[in-house]
């Protein structure tokens, strides 16, 4: 029991201070971060010929390095994407042959369920596959996104997390798993409608900004399976059943990756500032 209300209570401060510097963030963001991207987008073909010759300035060096990502943040993209395409492949494969015989109760259980709402889970599933599949052509610099591509972006994002709601009716981790999913899912859906809503009134760099932070939020359930992995191999000194800890590694899972990108976009905007 106690091991429970430390960890919840942890989850509770972790919310709570990621949603005052998420606050924070998008202030400060819509001020200094804009300018950065605009800039990026906008010098990007002039940038690279001005390195080739060694005149890049400072300034413009930052916004195109912004512009590409760094490198840990590249690598947490795709271990996140990864992670989530093994797991709807699994899923599948679950759907379609059913569950081991050796697998445990808990999963046999869930898997159950999910065969029992095949349809739901077959459309929410295959547009979370095509979604991730389709993000690493989302940020590229070089070439322009076709309409096809970004009409797509929104439609399959929008499904994935319409579907998610109707996936949360059964949640291992119980309410505090269910809480997660429909804060975070609802962080996503309004991420991708502002988004979508910067595209229609042609703003390009705050739209890419709202594209990133809905991606990043996406991707947390990907970030939680690890947390995951780290409950169940400590289940003997914690003594939490996947019950329990499932809702918790749900809140971790998604604060982390929702922390991080607002703290990269928070960085970003400092890089500016002492750049001008």
């Amino acid at each position: 029991m106690w091991p429970a209300f430390f960890a919840l209570t942890g989850i509770l401060r972790v919310t709570i201070c990621s949603a005052k510097l998420c606050k924070f963030v998008g202030q400060r963001v819509d001020q200094n971060l804009d300018s950065l991207l605009m800039r990026a987008f906008a010098e990007h073909g002039l940038a690279n010929a001005r390195v080739e010759r060694g005149g890049l300035g400072a300034a413009d060096r930052q916004a195109v390095e912004f512009a590409r990502f760094p490198g840990w943040l590249k690598a947490g993209f795709w271990i996140c994407l990864v992670i989530a395409v093994a797991a709807v492949i699994r899923r599948m494969v679950a759907l379609s042959t059913g569950t081991g015989q050796g697998a445990p109760p808990e999963l046999s259980k869930l898997d159950g369920w999910f065969r029992s709402h095949a349809i739901l889970t077959w459309v929410h599933i295959s547009a979370a596959l095509l979604f991730v599949l389709l993000l690493p052509f989302m940020f590229r610099l070089r070439a322009k996104k076709p309409e096809a591509k970004e009409r797509a972006f929104f439609v399959l994002g929008a499904i994935t997390g319409a579907t998610a709601y109707g996936m949360s009716r059964y949640a291992v981790g119980g309410w505090v798993e269910r809480s997660a999913v429909l804060v975070f899912d609802t962080l996503f859906l309004l991420s991708l409608a502002r988004a979508y809503m910067m595209s229609r009134q042609g703003e390009v760099e705050n739209q890419r900004i709202w594209m990133i932070r809905a991606v990043a939020i996406l991707l947390g359930i990907a970030t939680t399976r690890p947390v995951m992995g780290v409950f169940f191999a400590t289940e003997r000194l914690s003594h939490l059943t996947p019950d329990k800890f499932f809702g918790i590694a749900f809140w971790i899972g998604f604060s982390i990756n929702t922390i991080v990108i607002e703290f990269w976009f928070r960085s970003a905007a400092r890089v500016d500032a002492s750049a001008r």
